[in-house]
């Protein structure tokens, strides 16, 4: 594909790429910035994209990632931190001072729980809290997704009542 037909079928998609950036934002006028850093990440890395994949799709990563990328950085605006010697969160509405003995038994007992867990349970549990996501899991235990989601379902069911002593 060449550069003036990249820039054009760029250009084309905008406008399905609005509508998108629009759900994304819920203002226009961050829309309208979205969708303009999206092309502009387009254009700039015209090299990254691959001939043959789907540009459109591409396009829509782009603009996904952009958007969290904006919003974390606008979130961490938002934390204000004294970083002076006694490094206090400002405005720090209580001080409390703990000595971590009580996230030791509880860290042990969640532990304990999820040892008492039957294999079935806790192989696919554990592979969704290492980060595997669900069709990973199913590839890996030759189980069907539904299994899966099931018995992930079922060992947070049977954690959740054995750990109700930490219920807040």
């Amino acid at each position: 594909m060449s550069t003036l037909e990249y820039n054009h079928t760029i250009s084309q998609m905008s406008k399905s790429l609005k509508p998108f950036a629009l759900k994304l934002t819920k203002d226009a006028e961050d829309a309208n910035d979205l969708l303009q850093e999206t092309l502009m990440k387009a254009y700039k890395n015209r090299d990254k994209f691959s001939e043959g994949t789907n540009l459109k799709a591409w396009l829509f990563t782009i603009m996904k990632n952009t958007f969290i990328t904006n919003y974390q950085k606008m979130v961490r605006r938002g934390t204000f931190i004294d970083t002076t010697d006694n490094l206090h969160f400002i405005n720090a509405s209580d001080a409390e001072i703990t000595n971590g003995a009580y996230g030791n038994f509880a860290l042990r007992d969640i532990n304990k729980a999820i040892d008492n867990l039957d294999d079935v349970y806790k192989t696919p549990f554990m592979m969704y809290f290492r980060g595997f996501k669900y069709h990973e899991i199913a590839v890996r235990l030759d189980i069907p997704i539904g299994t899966v989601k099931n018995r992930i379902h079922i060992a947070r069911k049977q954690l959740k009542e054995k750990l109700r002593t930490y219920r807040a």
